[in-house]
């Protein structure tokens, strides 16, 4: 049975509360829910105990009296106790913040063994402060949206158990991280350049993903469509390139979230370039300013470009970022010239040359050969003759080889 969310959204900035209110209903239907409604609340001072005055929580209850709703969404971030204090308040109903309904999401989308790691630790982590003081009182009865995820046993049991099981999940994540590191050096030494797809979510990363590589991944409008980061190798001129699709990232995006999946979006953003791709007919510059933000926090410093898709049903007059690449993931309009400044961008900072490693130096071209990819290599009477691609950065520790 289809549940009927209805929202409350506190306004406390008016531009970006539209924003979002426009994304809690986009997160209520990925959550396969329906919209039922809206209460816009002005908030000049918080209530510590159900965050809304007495006189808007009454409001709020006769108009959803004889609603036939079965969540309440609050659309911003509630502590243990007002949840539990509003949803007594309004007689019982189940009360959610946006931080559940993300969650919620992400324990529909995990696929991987891993994604679904990852989701099950940010829910415990999110979860642990709220099991203490109410009791039984902070249990999510029923089933349906704020239910989905490592399940009412794990959340009920004691907090001992909940650290417990934190660790376990950290330390899986690690390994999994580990092996994960040691397959991205593998791919660097065989000279495969790594791309990351970032932005925010439903902006079309995935469709783009497939029309560079022609592969056949799940392409569907919804918000974080894509959790588990997905891989497809391509090549530009002979280059090869491995493209990588990872998570999107959404406005007020818990940090907790994004700790979780740190060890996936680590290993993708630890790139050569990254594609930041942008919704070119929605609020580009929120996308674009919430996404450069979220990879600052992370620490990103590899050098990426700003793609503007869905450029096909721009209006002519429309301004776009300077010296950004304007494309249709879904028409294939521009695909060339990214293509063209993707190479241009990676092939900079790669040198392509051929060595002579006399034999009596064998042992000093083998302490630097992590550092290239030999593309082929001939023996010879005399030495070792190499086709290699160099990072320029090192090229000249090989001048004693340039043939």
């Amino acid at each position: 049975m289809t549940e009927n969310v209805y929202v409350v959204q506190p306004i406390l900035n008016e531009a970006k509360d539209d924003e979002l209110h426009s994304e809690a209903i986009a997160l209520i239907e990925s959550a396969g829910a329906a919209y039922a409604g809206t209460m816009k609340v002005r908030i000049r001072e918080i209530n510590p105990a159900t965050f809304l005055g007495e006189g808007k929580v009454e409001e709020l209850r006769e108009r959803i009296e004889g609603l036939d709703l079965t969540v309440l969404l609050f659309n911003g971030t509630l502590s243990p106790s007002q949840t539990v204090n509003l949803s007594e308040a309004l007689g019982g109903v189940k009360v959610i913040d946006r931080t559940t309904l993300i969650l919620d999401i992400f324990a529909l989308r995990a696929q991987s063994s891993e994604g679904k790691l990852q989701v099950e630790l940010a829910q415990l982590k999110y979860m642990y402060p709220r099991l203490k003081g109410k009791g039984s009182a902070l249990s999510r009865l029923g089933g349906g949206i704020g239910t989905r995820g490592p399940g009412e046993t794990q959340l009920e049991t004691d907090r001992r158990h909940i650290r417990t099981r934190i660790r376990s999940l950290e330390e899986k994540l690690e390994k999994t991280e580990l092996r994960r590191g040691l397959l991205t050096q593998r791919r660097q030494k065989d000279g495969v350049r790594s791309i990351a797809l970032v932005g925010y979510t439903n902006t079309g990363k995935s469709t783009l993903l497939n029309a560079l590589t022609g592969a056949d991944v799940l392409v569907k409008d919804a918000l974080f469509a894509t959790l588990d980061p997905t891989s497809r190798a391509f090549t530009i001129d002979d280059m090869k390139f491995l493209l990588t699709d990872t998570v999107g990232f959404l406005q007020d995006l818990p940090h907790h979230l994004i700790d979780a999946f740190k060890s996936t979006l680590e290993s993708a953003l630890h790139c050569d370039l990254a594609l930041i791709v942008c919704d070119a007919c929605g609020d580009y510059q929120t996308q674009l300013t919430t996404t450069l933000a979220t990879l600052q926090d992370m620490q990103f410093s590899s050098p990426y470009l700003i793609v503007m898709n869905k450029c096909d049903l721009l209006a002519e007059e429309a301004r776009l970022p300077h010296d950004c690449v304007m494309i249709s993931a879904k028409t294939g309009m521009g695909l060339v010239e990214l293509k063209r400044r993707i190479f241009q961008e990676l092939q900079s900072r790669y040198v392509r040359a051929n060595l002579f490693v006399p034999y009596a130096q064998s042992a000093k071209y083998a302490a630097l050969r992590s550092l290239v990819s030999e593309k082929s290599v001939n023996y010879t009477e005399q030495g070792t003759e190499l086709e290699v691609i160099i990072p320029a950065e090192h090229a000249a520790k090989f001048q004693a080889f340039l043939k």
